[in-house]
């Protein structure tokens, strides 16, 4: 027997919530409320039938909330001192990640966020890890519900490329490229070549002068270290200056002593670095590039590759390495995908280039 589906409604803000209320809803069945002070909203819960909802850390009166549980919807309660929000409904800004830059970068939430989870990452300690997964799972919600009508297209690659460099601007030049093709240019969301290619998304629409003028500005700051604050600092204001969409950014806490890049326009950022790692690669359906890095970005070829290496011709993902002496002599990692990708459907989908403009002719 079939069983009828419910439909959901997501409910994240309270000017929604008043919507739904006054188009005449007479039962809560299939919601899912996130993050909303309903305290103000007590008459209106009382008057409909709870059964089926979930309530994830709503401000609740104590009468509603009994009625709630009492008529069989789920209510989960915030978690007291944190300095995040565990239930949150979207994804992170660089305004919100870096609120109160001004007083340095301990002060932002970024920072605070980061210490909380170095102070807690304590075996055992339940409260600790139960925070991060809701956390985590509200913010893979989240990613879920941006638009997905453009393929998006993964640029990996060193987070020790400065900014002034020849690297820097090809990786920016990239990023603009994509996006002037029609993709959303998704990157892990740090430094270097990753803020770069955000940087260059987020420049689609201006022409090259523009584009030497922030390359300009932000060259006075080249890296993060010694001074994350003069670093995102130096990069909000060329994101005012040159306002645009920079693409989508997935980084981590994990690595918390490399800050979030300012130039995506939305941010993921997880706690957990393998449920971020999976989920950059697994939205990168419309290929990754991958830019000259390190230990980090050889490993995200290899979790790429191995679906690739499992899969058929149908589920192949493009995967581009950039640089042929950095990945055949520095890190000989093309020779290892070839013999991965011999008499395999992989074998088609694997391609090492030497410039960025070959790259961007093979994605689009």
């Amino acid at each position: 027997m079939t069983l009828p589906s419910i439909p959901h409604v997501d409910i994240e803000s309270l000017a929604h919530f008043d919507r739904v209320v006054a188009a005449g809803a007479v039962t809560m069945e299939g919601w899912r409320i996130q993050s909303v002070d309903l305290s103000g909203r007590t008459a209106d819960l009382l008057g409909m039938d709870p059964r089926g909802s979930l309530f994830l850390g709503c401000v609740l009166d104590e009468k509603a909330e009994a009625w709630i549980r009492a008529g069989g919807g789920l209510v989960f309660p915030t978690i007291p001192a944190l300095p995040f929000d565990a239930y949150r409904g979207e994804l992170y800004d660089a305004d919100e990640l870096f609120a109160g830059l001004e007083s340095g970068y301990d002060a932002t939430p970024d920072a605070k966020i980061y210490a909380w989870s170095r102070q807690h990452d304590e075996k055992g300690d339940t409260s600790r890890t139960l925070a991060s997964a809701l956390h985590d799972h509200a913010i893979a919600d989240a990613l879920t519900e941006l638009p997905d009508h453009r393929p998006w297209i993964g640029v990996m690659g060193g987070h020790g490329v400065a900014r002034g460099s020849t690297a820097y601007r090809s990786a920016v030049l990239l990023g603009r490229t994509l996006a002037r093709a029609g993709h959303t240019v998704v990157t892990g969301g740090g430094p270097g070549a990753m803020e770069a290619a955000n940087l260059g998304a987020s420049l689609a629409e201006y022409d090259d002068s523009a584009l030497d003028s922030a390359l300009s500005a932000l060259a006075a700051v080249p890296s993060f270290r010694p001074s994350v604050a003069a670093w995102a600092a130096a990069g909000l204001d060329v994101r005012r200056q040159f306002p645009g969409d920079g693409g989508v950014s997935i980084p981590t806490w994990f690595y918390g002593h490399e800050p979030p890049n300012v130039f995506a326009s939305s941010i993921a950022k997880y706690f957990s670095n393998a449920q971020r790692e999976d989920v950059l690669l697994r939205r990168a359906r419309g290929g990754i590039l991958y830019l000259p890095g390190a230990a980090g970005t050889v490993q995200e070829i290899f979790q790429a590759a191995t679906p690739n290496y499992y899969g058929d011709q149908a589920t192949q993902i493009p995967l581009v390495l950039v640089g042929i002496h950095h990945w055949t002599v520095n890190l000989p990692v093309w020779p290892l995908l070839q013999s991965l990708a011999a008499n395999r459907p992989m074998s088609a989908s694997i391609h090492l280039v030497d410039t960025i403009e070959e790259a961007a002719t093979l994605i689009s």
